[in-house]
Formats: structure tokens, sequence, C-alpha cells
């Protein structure tokens, strides 16, 4: 059977009975599997994920996005994330049996059916109608707050939809990608001066490491702040090498690491590196875990 998973983010991480009736909406459609939510209220941002079939994960993420237009006030909208919409970037990963190509028209036909509701929308990562908007960061720069500006440079037109400003929806970033990890690392320090630092220290853009997008946040009223990352190729870049790198410059300034977080999903070879790194098993493969081996044809 092909499987497609679906990774909505969507701009509301606080009000769960919102939260919840978006879940219950997309657990509602056959021949998908709901695998959870996310929600961050200091991000004010929740992650879904979901995956079946790609005919039904596409259905399933069409009535999310209605439902996320019905609850969600782009003009109330406030959090430490970066986003430019109400249902901010909708990810189309293929997980088994589905090609690349066969991922990227699920995404088109997705982001033709929001154009036709009359919110902007942007195609990015292996979507991207041209290299400017290939990068998340590049096609969100600006935010909801720079998105009427943006809208008026022709360079920035969309992909589909209205070329003008919706002020309750924002606009939609939608595309194919193959599967990356949301990792976060806590630090036990207010100063989000430091988080940035050592954001600035692991990230590509200003010459950490290559897979790594990353920013540094406040986390108000815990004492921590925060370095948010996407490591976009685990597998060149795993999670061992960055949190030790975060480790060491974070001792550069006198900081401990109060914890990690994974939002949402991990693919079974990341893993493999952690247990190699971490328990020192260096021929570790996820082969010998006994549950790979309990699913019968």
């Amino acid at each position: 059977m092909k499987v497609l998973m679906a990774v909505p983010n969507i701009s509301e991480g606080r009000d769960l009975k919102v939260i919840n009736n978006i879940a219950d909406v997309v657990k509602g459609v056959e021949r998908v599997k709901y695998l959870g939510a996310n929600p961050d209220p200091d991000h004010n941002r929740t992650v879904f994920s979901y995956l079946g079939t790609p005919d039904a994960v596409l259905e399933a993420t069409k009535r999310l996005a209605e439902a996320v237009f019905e609850h969600i006030d782009m003009t109330k909208h406030r959090g430490w994330h970066p986003r430019m919409g109400a249902l901010d970037v909708v990810p189309f990963v293929p997980i088994k049996g589905v090609e690349t190509e066969e991922a990227i028209n699920i995404s088109k036909q997705f982001g033709r059916w929001v154009g036709q509701k009359g919110v902007p929308v942007y195609y990015y990562e292996d979507t991207a109608t041209n290299p400017a908007r290939v990068s998340l960061a590049d096609v969100r720069k600006g935010e909801y707050e720079g998105l009427d500006a943006k809208l008026a440079d022709p360079e920035w037109k969309p992909d589909e939809g209205p070329v003008q400003f919706v002020p309750r929806t924002g606009a939609v970033i939608t595309g194919a990608r193959q599967p990356l990890i949301a990792f976060n690392v806590n630090l036990w320090t207010e100063d989000v001066g430091i988080a940035q630092n050592i954001a600035r220290a692991v990230r590509h853009i200003s010459g950490g490491y290559r897979y790594v997008r990353a920013m540094g946040l406040a986390l108000e009223g815990t004492g921590m702040s925060q370095v948010s990352m996407n490591l976009i190729n685990y597998m060149k870049t795993p999670i061992p090498r960055v949190l030790e790198t975060i480790k060491s410059e974070a001792a550069r300034y006198g900081v401990s690491v109060a914890g990690t977080e994974l939002v949402g999903l991990i693919p079974s070879k990341a893993l493999e590196e952690i247990m190699r790194f971490y328990v020192q098993c260096h021929d570790f493969s996820i082969g010998q875990v006994i549950e790979q081996h309990c699913y019968l044809e």
C-alpha cells in the first residue's frame, strides 16, 4: 500500500478546544491514521501528523484546512514561532511506495484547492516554482506582518490564489519534502540572547551544520530559553552531533541544557545514531529492535 504523511503546522497552540476539534476532523477520514498533535503554547503553534493513502491524506488535509480557516483568526495571533498564516505550512512526505513526483502532485492539488478558497498559496521545497522559494525560511521571511508588502512585490506573486492580503487567514505554504526532525533544546537561562547565539553557531546559514536550521526563542515564565531546530538531513547531521555542539556552546556561557523536545515523529534510522553515540553500540541496527519483526504480511 502507498503511504503518504502530512505534517500541517497551524498557528494555534493554546486553545485545546480548537486543536481537538481540528484533530477530530482528521480522525474522521477513512484510510488515514492519525498519529498525534504537538501543541506549544509559547510558540502558539501546533504540529499535526497523520498518514495514509495519498488520496485519503489529501482529503484529510482539505478538511483540516477548512477547520483551521473557520477557527483561527490571524489578526489576533501572537507567538514566538515565525509564521505567515493560520495554516502556516503543510508538508507532504513520501513514506512508502510514493515517489517524490506523486507527493509533489498531491501538494499542488491541495495548493490549487486552497487558492480557489481565496487564500494565497506558496509552494516550497520539492514543489517550489523557482530557487528563491525552496527554503521555508526564505518564503516565510517577513512573516504575517510583512505579507501585505510581500504580495505587492511581483517577485513574490503567489503560486495559487489571490494576489492580495487576506488578514484572517494570511497565506499557506505547501510542498513535498523528505522527512526531517523537529528538535528543540531547552537551556537553563532566561537570556534569549544566549539561545540566539547558540542557534547561529549550529545553523547552516550562519556557518554551522549544513543540514540544520535553528533559531533562539524565549520560553516565558519557565526560567528557560530554547534553541529550536529543524534537522533537514538527519543522516548527514545526526541528533547527537548537534546536541553535543549545543552543550559545548552553552558551557561557554556557564549554561546547562535543561532538556530536549522532539516535535512530531522521528524516522527509525535516526535512532541508530543515538544508540551508536550514547550507548557506544557501534554496530547497532534498527533491525535489532524486536517490534520491527512483529508485522506479518
